[in-house]
């Protein structure tokens, strides 16, 4: 999981002015890794037009900043964009939509964004692309290879997760009957284990769906990010996630 999603880039608040005072809004960049899409967002629009900022996820970062930029010039000339329309600006002979973002996403995606403003109450939109057929992530028959490319941020809140809900995950006979989760991995197979040690007999292993332990602790859902190879653990339920 890497830091730039959880927390903002190193850059002062007076150089991202800077920027927005120069073009209208200050683009970051995050790029993708082996688990995670590449995603961009903006931060000034709010300041400077009273329109919310707008993220998009999944394409390569210079598209996607082109996109936004598009977007800010648009703002600029008075147009705004809200969800539940198709909007033919960007992309040739596609349509692109907007979702509301759902502000608990905003310490995992919106970071710089947070640290700019001092606080999570500015409102954001998220820019969605299409499938070949024009189809977006929410209709039944979009191309399902690409639905990863763009978690959808107006939903699923206590969940978060990447991966459908009934993906089978390793746990262990303990937290089944109550221990707290203590240990997470993520290993370089897509597998998830929740343990209470890293370290488990072979005979208290057990599978269940990955909601079900989203249901035993909801706040697992801070470790949605990690990526391929990477785990984490605590002291206790008291102390916080580290990870590597």
């Amino acid at each position: 999981m890497s830091n730039d999603h959880c927390q903002h880039l190193p850059i002062s608040k007076e150089k991202i002015q800077k920027k927005i005072d120069q073009y209208g809004c200050f683009i970051v960049q995050i790029q993708e890794d082996d688990y995670l899409p590449a995603f961009v967002y903006t931060i000034g629009l709010y300041q400077q037009y009273g329109h919310p900022e707008i993220i998009c996820f999944g394409l390569s970062v210079e598209v996607m900043a082109s996109l936004l930029n598009d977007a800010c010039d648009l703002i600029k000339k008075g147009q705004s964009f809200a969800p539940g329309t198709s909007y033919d600006d960007f992309l040739d002979n596609y349509p692109v939509q907007f979702i509301t973002v759902d502000q608990a996403y905003y310490p995992y995606y919106l970071g710089t964004g947070c640290f700019f403003y001092g606080h999570n109450r500015f409102p954001a939109l998220q820019l969605i692309w299409p499938d070949k057929q024009s189809l977006f992530p929410w209709e039944p028959e979009f191309n399902p290879n690409w639905l990863r490319k763009q978690p959808l941020l107006d939903r699923n809140s206590d969940f978060m997760f990447q991966e459908e809900k009934n993906l089978a995950v390793f746990t262990s006979r303990q937290i089944l009957e109550g221990s707290p989760i203590l240990y997470i991995y993520h290993d370089e197979d897509g597998d998830w284990q929740f343990l209470n040690e890293e370290e488990t007999k072979e005979q208290d292993v057990r599978i269940v769906a990955l909601s079900e332990i989203a249901k035993i602790d909801p706040g697992i859902k801070e470790l949605h990010l990690l990526s391929y190879g990477q785990r984490a653990w605590r002291a206790s339920p008291k102390d916080k996630w580290q990870w590597e």
